[in-house]
């Protein structure tokens, strides 16, 4: 420790290598961010004010976006002012901050993706006792364990880390802090903190994903069993496409984040991170809410109600 420089900042290298194609990247990820803003704070506007939306299903979704909203926000800000930027500098403990939030609201959007699951399964599955199993009292202690646990579980591996002796060089080989890069620039030894990490990434990643495809099982099984061809599709639709979703998010946070470190790539693992990081996000509001039948039309009434309050605002400045 003595012979080295104790690093006091971090430069990013994000998509230096793309020179000025990163001014088009840039472009792209604002209008994939706005879209991201845009569409999940429609759905929780529409889902407060509209009362046929206040059900477990619109509840639960209204707090995955809310999720998104702050998922995306935590990075992408910061990503895109580096894009712009030759030095992509972040402080030690700004890149600590990161480094938790990021993990810990990638675990509520794994919570809440999970009990959105156990929603739909007892709402197909179980009918008759729906509202008994999804009361309100239930809803909102789902809530509330989705919105702690993964916000308590990343604290003590988060501080293992920012313990950790950085003595340089101090160029992370991504567009956000993450463990992996991180683990690479101490000059000690990791094995415990890659050990806890990956300990606890994958009970909260596998349990929430088993969850989840369990209940998705069900519900296939049950809408099989469906006498009406017509409602059997409609359903059947519905579990495609958040299955899809699903397997996106999961299928690249396992290949980051449950298997061994050795042979890990920094820059296969960048590009996987833009998957769960953006894709995710503004695909949650599509695929769970715009495409439903009680979301559109109260989206509409939000529109109209809005643009005819802003037409009555103009016409009476004109009169003034």
């Amino acid at each position: 420790m003595e012979n080295h420089t104790i690093v006091t900042e971090f430069i990013f290298l994000g998509f230096s290598n793309l020179g000025k194609m990163q001014f088009i990247l840039f472009g792209v990820i604002l209008m994939t961010y706005t879209c991201i803003l845009i569409g999940n704070a429609l759905i929780v506007a529409v889902t407060v004010n509209d009362s046929r939306l206040h059900s477990p299903m619109y509840f639960f979704l209204s707090n995955l976006a809310i999720c998104g909203i702050c998922y995306t926000t935590v990075t992408i800000p910061k990503m895109l002012a580096d894009l712009l930027t030759e030095k992509k500098r972040i402080t030690l403990p700004g890149c600590f901050t990161q480094l938790y939030f990021f993990f810990a609201l990638g675990g509520t959007e794994c919570f809440f993706l999970a009990f959105m699951a156990v929603d739909r399964y007892a709402a197909i599955c179980n009918p008759l006792h729906y509202t008994n199993i999804m009361s309100n009292r239930v809803c909102s202690e789902l809530a509330i364990v989705a919105w702690t646990v993964p916000f308590l579980l990343p604290i003590y591996p988060v501080i293992l880390i920012a313990e950790l002796p950085y003595c340089g060089p101090n160029v992370i080989n991504h567009f956000l802090c993450d463990a992996a890069p991180l683990f690479t620039l101490a000059c000690t030894s990791t094995y415990t903190n890659e050990l806890l990490g990956y300990t606890l990434c994958s009970l909260t990643i596998l349990s929430s994903f088993t969850i989840t495809v369990a209940s998705y099982f069900h519900i296939i099984v049950t809408v099989v069993k469906i006498s009406s061809s017509k409602g059997r599709m409609k359903t059947f639709s519905t579990c495609v496409s958040h299955l899809t979703v699903v397997t996106i998010y999961y299928g690249t946070i396992m290949f980051m984040y449950v298997r061994p470190s050795a042979n890990y790539s920094l820059e296969l693992g960048k590009s996987v991170t833009v998957f769960y990081a953006l894709l995710t996000p503004l695909l949650n509001p599509i695929i769970y809410s715009l495409r439903n039948r009680e979301v559109k039309e109260a989206v509409k009434k939000v529109l109209d109600k809005t643009f005819t309050l802003k037409h009555l605002s103009i016409l009476s400045e004109s009169y003034i």
